[in-house]
């Protein structure tokens, strides 16, 4: 993570729109309703809504009354990856999914309506990371970030930037920009001039057992403290917390092995 999120409005801001292409909700599909929703309630300080029940069972996480996630029921004969999904806002969600494939993506569910909340497809890039398209209707996306427990930032691992990045550049229209450093390859992804997410080249560094993958990161108060409460939860520190230019940051997976980041960002 090399740049600041700053696309989470700050001191909890509610949202408006999202401009096409900015990162707007996201998504974990798990097999434990029960058990996941308890996790993140007690983590995150979240409650829970049912809906929509076009998704199956589907429950929205709120935060002070405010939509910051969604965690679905994985279907039992699906042997699926528990993994945190950005959703990337559109304003026609049919013409994205059919852009995604052009540009040698896959489109693996919908598009489809979600009751009046909106539209939406689920894909993959040209190298199998897997992401959300959003359409929103009555469901704007998430309501409030900039405070602990929202979305801060999304960061794709992948193998190289260069083909990947042009391929989200001509879905979604972002700019980008990269990180000039020796032997680091990084590229950020813009939105109006403002960065909305990241990716990151690992080579061969990448682990065999996930390929390319998105991962969230979460707000916290207090990194160190939320890794704490986080083992006591059942969850596990992937990566120990460590002080960057943006924060201090932890890589961390639940207890059914979904993968994400918590970052306390700096005062």
């Amino acid at each position: 993570m090399t740049e600041a999120p700053e696309s989470a409005r700050p001191n909890g801001e509610a949202h408006a729109r999202y401009t096409p292409g900015t990162p707007c909700w996201v998504s974990l599909m798990v097999h434990g309703m029960a058990s996941t929703q308890a996790f993140y309630g007690e983590l995150f300080d979240w409650e829970f809504e049912p809906g929509p029940r076009q998704l199956g069972p589907y429950a929205r996480a709120l935060l002070d009354g405010h939509e910051v996630a969604g965690i679905g029921q994985l279907p039992p004969d699906r042997h699926l990856p528990v993994a945190w999904t950005p959703y990337f806002a559109s304003d026609d969600v049919d013409l994205t999914a059919e852009t995604v494939r052009l540009c040698g993506g896959t489109i693996g569910v919908g598009p489809l309506d979600a009751a009046d909340a909106g539209r939406l497809a689920l894909g993959s890039d040209l190298s199998g990371a897997v992401f959300g398209i959003w359409q929103a209707a009555a469901h704007r996306g998430t309501g409030i970030t900039g405070v602990p427990g929202t979305p801060a930032w999304n960061e794709l691992t992948t193998f190289e930037t260069a083909s990947v990045a042009k391929f989200y550049e001509t879905v979604f229209g972002f700019t980008e920009e990269p990180v000039v450093s020796a032997g680091f390859d990084y590229m950020t992804l813009y939105v109006d001039g403002r960065p909305v997410a990241g990716v990151h080249g690992v080579g061969h560094a990448l682990p065999r057992d996930r390929g390319p993958h998105w991962t969230t990161y979460f707000e916290v108060a207090d990194t160190d403290d939320a890794l704490e409460r986080l083992v006591g939860l059942g969850g596990q520190v992937l990566e120990p917390a460590r002080d960057t230019a943006h924060g201090r940051v932890a890589a961390v997976a639940d207890p059914e092995g979904a993968r994400f980041s918590l970052i306390e960002s700096p005062r």
